[in-house]
């Protein structure tokens, strides 16, 4: 090796300076991506100093993954906690070993049902449920992921776990295929949903296709892909930003005068009732954001007995 090939190998290329940006990117994820590789990938092309999801999307899975930057990842919790909706095609007649189209085939059977059928096999999902976790997922027993045990041929016993499907309805059925619309508390599996509907019926099925078309408030209207992104600018590519307090927009507001704001960014408490004209409302959202007399937002306040906690406060100036 020649000396002036060492000296390329050891040469070092310059870092690119980061930036400190705040703000929450809704991304339209591709299939075949995790939610981290379309994480690492978009805080590569904001350069952003911190980023992070608000809740993982399998990589058979598309849609909608809300990434945050900077202080926004302080409320990423939030989203952790809404309800999402999605857009689903099962297709009755075959479980899979994954409960979707990417696990090997592990019962057939016939599919006799008609679309009155599933319709009506549907409704019974409607309201609180109970789902066994599938083997296939990143929870984890004894320290180590579920997928794992799957993955070694293991099966190991879950607990069943509590969820609510708040509205079910089918968009599509061309048997065996059917394409539905969900909305679920957090928690929830669809690929499960889809499995135990299966059962319902008599015929198994298995997940094809999975969308995320809502987190909250937020929906894929103004979702942008990674395609897209890549073939902006800077400046186009911060357009597609959304502020921090959009991961906050079903949270009462609160507005402080000069003060009050000053205290309240000091992390003091302050009473309700001086505050706000709706103390009730406050109280019944448990939850407020706070903005100064500029509009700026200083942060979240828990509302209780009167008083208005600072929860978690956004550093000054940030956004």
């Amino acid at each position: 090796m020649t000396a002036s090939s060492k000296k390329s190998q050891g040469e070092q290329r310059p870092k690119v300076p980061r930036r400190l940006l705040d703000g929450v990117l809704l991304l339209d994820k591709p299939i075949g991506l995790s939610s981290n590789d379309a994480l690492i990938r978009a805080k590569r092309l904001y350069r952003v100093k911190k980023a992070g999801h608000t809740g993982t999307l399998d990589p058979l899975a598309s849609g909608l993954l809300p990434l945050c930057f900077g202080e926004a990842t302080k409320f990423s919790q939030d989203l952790l906690e809404a309800d999402k909706t999605y857009e689903a095609t099962m297709r009755l007649g075959i479980r899979t070993t994954t409960g979707d189209a990417e696990g090997e085939a592990v019962d057939t059977r016939e599919v006799t049902c008609d679309e009155a059928a599933v319709r009506a096999a549907m409704a019974r999902f409607v309201g609180d449920i109970v789902q066994i976790p599938p083997m296939y997922s990143a929870l984890k027993r004894d320290g180590k992921p579920l997928y794992e045990y799957a993955r070694a041929g293991q099966t190991v016993e879950r607990e069943g776990r509590n969820v609510t499907i708040l509205a079910l309805d089918m968009l599509a059925c061309a048997l065996p295929d059917v394409t539905f619309r969900v909305t679920c508390t957090k928690g929830t599996y669809v690929r499960t949903l889809a499995e135990d509907i299966g059962e319902a019926l008599g015929c198994g099925a298995h997940l094809v296709m999975l969308r995320r078309t809502g987190v909250g408030a937020l929906t894929l209207e103004h979702a942008v892909t990674l395609d897209a992104l890549t073939a902006l600018d800077e400046a186009a590519r911060d357009s597609w930003l959304q502020p921090v307090d959009a991961l906050l927009s079903t949270f009462p507001v609160v507005t402080l005068d000069a003060e009050s704001a000053r205290r309240f960014t000091h992390g003091q408490r302050l009473p309700l009732n001086a505050l706000v004209l709706d103390r009730s409302a406050c109280e019944a959202a448990d939850r407020v954001r706070v903005y100064d007399q500029a509009g700026v937002l200083l942060g979240v306040a828990k509302a209780a007995n009167g008083v208005l906690a600072p929860e978690r406060l956004v550093v000054s100036g940030a956004v």
